[in-house]
């Protein structure tokens, strides 16, 4: 027998997993940051767009989708040996919303997807998250053609409160994608520790 090195293995590490939500407008790119960035091939609940959707689905700004989420995607990361994040993209039609709530339960935070040229849609997604007190941050998407502006005047357009990260990104890139995710387990964590701390009297 050979003493002084440890010929015991080490126990693996349970990984701590944790839930964050990707929300945001139609055809923003939640499908794509989920895909994008999952480590398992992402499951995916698209449909084709049909003329019977158009009197409900407003496709203005993002008229060359075909396909819709009709359910959540789902995908899975590893950022560290003990750190896994199970990502859920929502619906972003107001028809689907009725499933954010199931979507949001268990959920660390959140991320809204927003685009320059419709501002207006990631609303939806702020306003949930706040009522509901789920830490988020705000991505913005950088589509191709869009105007470019930086992330204190979209805070200022979408009144955020000071604490709430906003990140300039792209979905499509990897380490882009992992950049946002790091933002929001943190700016969850750091608002669960103040939470946390006894009131001073």
């Amino acid at each position: 027998m050979v003493f002084g090195r440890s010929s015991r293995r080490k126990a693996p590490i349970e990984p701590v997993t944790l839930k964050i939500l990707v929300a945001g407008g139609f055809g923003v790119g939640k499908t794509t940051l989920v895909g994008a960035v999952s480590e398992i091939k992402p499951l995916r609940t698209e449909e084709r767009l049909t003329e019977a959707g158009r009197p409900v689905d407003d496709i203005a700004g993002v008229e060359a989708k075909t396909t819709t989420t009709v359910a959540m995607d789902f995908g899975r990361i590893t950022l560290r040996e003990d750190l896994v994040l199970y990502l859920f993209g929502t619906p972003g039609q107001d028809r689907f919303w009725f499933l954010w709530d199931e979507l949001a339960q268990g959920a660390l935070g959140a991320v809204v997807l927003a685009d320059t040229r419709r501002l207006d849609d990631c609303f939806a997604g702020i306003d949930y998250f706040e009522r509901r007190g789920i830490p988020f941050a705000v991505a913005v998407n950088s589509f191709e053609g869009a105007k470019r502006y930086p992330a204190e005047t979209v805070r200022a357009a979408l009144d955020l409160d000071p604490e709430v990260p906003v990140l300039i990104g792209d979905a499509r890139e990897r380490e882009s994608v992992k950049d946002i995710l790091v933002a929001v387990v943190e700016h969850a964590l750091a608002r669960a520790d103040r939470v946390r701390e006894p009131a001073v009297t």
